[in-house]
């Protein structure tokens, strides 16, 4: 099943109708010139970490349209990214999508500040944070890709924001929320993220 089918697919086995359209102005938000990690590479990722989970996911339509949606609008830097994407998502549903609003709440999760509250989330955003365990060569192409991201800022208060972001994620008990992503990804993540900093640090 190619892309488009597969996303028509899924929306249209939820409820929601256009799904060719809704998806060509997905494909067209995730192409906007100032991404370089938030595109459609990144969600093709996130849709195959799904599938090879996807037997253990409580809701794995809503998980997957989610995905899909999480980061369709992206302005960097902006803190509401997460916000506008549900609401675009809500918009394109037209309360046609019977699990919409849990679709949304998913969403909502991934702006990965608190605990998810159910499972869909919980998968969805270790889902979203898998590429953190990416080899070392991985990881560093997706930290520049990422960092091409941020043109407002300069090196060194980028270098800020990242590492606030990564202490919070090394001082939990588990960057992963799942079972299956602790197994496969906590112990290269938490590698891979001691070891930027650790760059940063010496530096």
């Amino acid at each position: 099943m190619n892309e488009t089918a597969r996303f028509v697919a899924v929306w249209s086995r939820c409820g929601g109708a256009d799904g060719e359209s809704v998806y060509e102005c997905l494909v067209e938000r995730y192409a906007e010139p100032s991404r370089h990690y938030h595109t459609l590479h990144h969600i093709r990722r996130c849709l195959r970490d799904l599938d090879w989970t996807r037997a253990v996911v409580p809701d794995p339509d809503a998980v997957e349209l989610a995905l899909w949606c999480h980061d369709v609008i992206y302005v960097p830097g902006a803190p509401d990214n997460e916000q506008c994407s549900a609401d675009w998502f809500r918009a394109k549903a037209q309360g046609r999508i019977a699990v919409g609003e849990h679709v949304s709440d998913i969403i909502l999760s991934t702006t990965h500040r608190r605990i998810p509250a159910d499972r869909d989330a919980c998968f969805t955003v270790d889902i979203d944070l898998a590429d953190l365990a990416s080899d070392r060569a991985g990881f560093i192409r997706d930290e520049a890709s990422l960092r091409a991201e941020r043109p407002d800022l300069d090196d060194a208060a980028y270098d800020r924001a990242v590492r606030a972001f990564l202490n919070e994620l090394l001082a939990r008990e588990h960057v992963y929320h799942t079972d299956v992503f602790r197994s496969r990804c906590e112990a290269q993540a938490r590698s891979n993220l001691a070891w930027r900093l650790a760059q940063r640090a010496l530096e």
